[in-house]
């Protein structure tokens, strides 16, 4: 007869022989209250809005720091997250580039934290380098480029993407993106001490090749000190900019080209959909961001590159992580694959999610999330009472209730918000303010769909 696990203890580890026996209670626990927290919120997100949400959460902590602990704290903050969160897996939370995490991918990250590695040095994390050596080559191999990077997301790799740049052409590299480009490249920028950025308009919601052209062609004495940010999967309404033609400009031109793919980077999963893709080959470098179109809890962020020698401005040395002789000696150097220092090996949850799903199985996902939203446009499209902004070029539908003002969209989508009853983003797009649903969820059937359609049109003012 098999040996009952010790009861659980607060201050066992996770880890070593021991670790297997105190984790298995808790994860019951842990279970059990996202379990009971997802029955008591009862939908895709907590009534009330944030004043009864924060004084739920100020109930149930009480005293931040006890002076003696508590033993059921465990299940008492992870039944009130759940309670007060959004859920990206509940089919009527569509607001945002947020998606539901896979649980293959979820329970590979329990093994990361309970292993614990830290990517600063290899005497730290010996497989964890080397598996993460490997992934991020494949990855980079799919974008057509050599050689990759993790990051947290797509805000850090459009950073390192320009600071690359800047360390490729000096200081007085100026980026070129356009209007519709996400708020982190500006951002970057600034943070990195570049050149005010030149903005192209998208009037169709994309970079314009002409306006591109222009602008590239007043920059002529910047020559080899451009870099021109392009967007595959804009967060507004899910577009693609021109990357074939804006390529050509960029050759043209001889600037740097950088193709933020956080979003729509997912599509080269699928045999369907990756052509949406072509010109990516093109860039110096790529965003990638998995906790998008790619199922991972977050981050699961890359930014891959065409020229590895490029990453070598990123090396460091630490006698205590990277000392010479150790180096020489064959151990291999991670100082310079981040930004950061301590880091998780968050390849793993990715690893396993390739390997488990594989090529297959990723682009079915990516399918199923594209079919439902033209799914959804087609019913906006022929429901009177709404109006559709266009077909999707991706997962994001914008829409709006015929004949509304912005000020009533607004209202219809902060109402359902506080009744939790449904989430949805905005944008705004031809100078009016739409609803958007990003549809990430591969579970969303057609009933759920309707069903947000209905919820709208019942919160619209007739």
């Amino acid at each position: 007869m098999s040996t009952p696990p010790p009861p659980a203890r607060p201050a066992r580890l996770a880890s070593g022989p021991d670790g297997p026996h105190a984790l298995r209670p808790l994860l019951d626990t842990v279970l059990d209250a996202l379990d009971s927290g997802r029955r008591a919120r009862g939908g895709p997100l907590p009534a009330g809005g944030p004043d009864a949400v924060a004084a739920r959460i100020r109930d149930v902590v009480g005293d931040v720091l006890p002076e003696h602990g508590d033993p059921d704290a465990l299940r008492d903050l992870v039944h009130a997250l759940a309670e007060g969160a959004a859920d990206p897996a509940d089919p009527l939370c569509a607001a945002h580039l947020h998606c539901p995490p896979l649980a293959t991918a979820t329970a590979a990250d329990l093994a990361v934290s309970a292993l614990n590695p830290s990517l600063d040095s290899w005497d730290q994390a010996p497989a964890a380098s080397e598996l993460e050596a490997l992934v991020t080559r494949t990855l980079a191999h799919e974008t057509g480029l050599a050689d990759s990077v993790v990051t947290t997301g797509g805000t850090e790799s459009n950073q390192l993407a320009l600071l690359l740049a800047r360390e490729s052409h000096g200081g007085g590299v100026r980026l070129v993106c356009g209007v519709n480009a996400h708020h982190s490249l500006p951002r970057a920028a600034w943070l990195l001490g570049l050149p005010e950025p030149v903005i192209v308009p998208a009037p169709s919601g994309t970079l314009d090749p002409a306006a591109l052209h222009s602008a590239l062609t007043d920059l002529g004495g910047s020559r080899g000190s451009v870099v021109v940010a392009a967007t595959a999967g804009t967060t507004d309404a899910g577009l693609i900019d021109p990357l074939p033609e804006i390529a050509g400009l960029c050759a043209a031109h001889g600037a740097r080209l950088h193709i933020d793919a956080a979003h729509g980077g997912g599509l080269l999963f699928s045999e369907r959909h990756r052509d949406k893709l072509t010109g990516l080959e093109a860039a110096h470098t790529v965003t990638l961001d998995l906790h998008k179109l790619g199922w991972q809890p977050v981050a699961a962020g890359l930014l891959a590159v065409r020229h590895p020698r490029d990453l070598t401005v990123l090396h460091q040395r630490a006698d205590y992580l990277n000392a010479d002789d150790d180096t020489e000696a064959g151990l291999p150097d991670l100082l310079g694959r981040s930004l950061r220092t301590t880091r998780r090996p968050d390849v793993l949850k990715i690893a396993v999610t390739l390997k488990t799903l594989g090529r297959s199985g990723l682009g079915a996902l990516v399918d199923q999330v594209c079919a439902r939203a033209r799914e959804f446009a087609d019913l906006i499209h022929d429901h009177p009472r709404f109006e559709l902004h266009d077909r999707p070029t991706i997962s994001t539908v914008l829409f709006r209730p015929a004949g509304a003002t912005d000020d009533t969209v607004a209202a219809v989508r902060r109402t359902l918000l506080t009744e939790g009853r449904a989430v949805l983003g905005r944008a705004r797009l031809d100078d009016r303010l739409w609803l958007k649903a990003t549809l990430l969820n591969p579970d969303t059937r057609t009933e759920d769909l309707a069903t947000l359609l209905k919820l709208v049109e019942g919160s619209t003012p007739r």
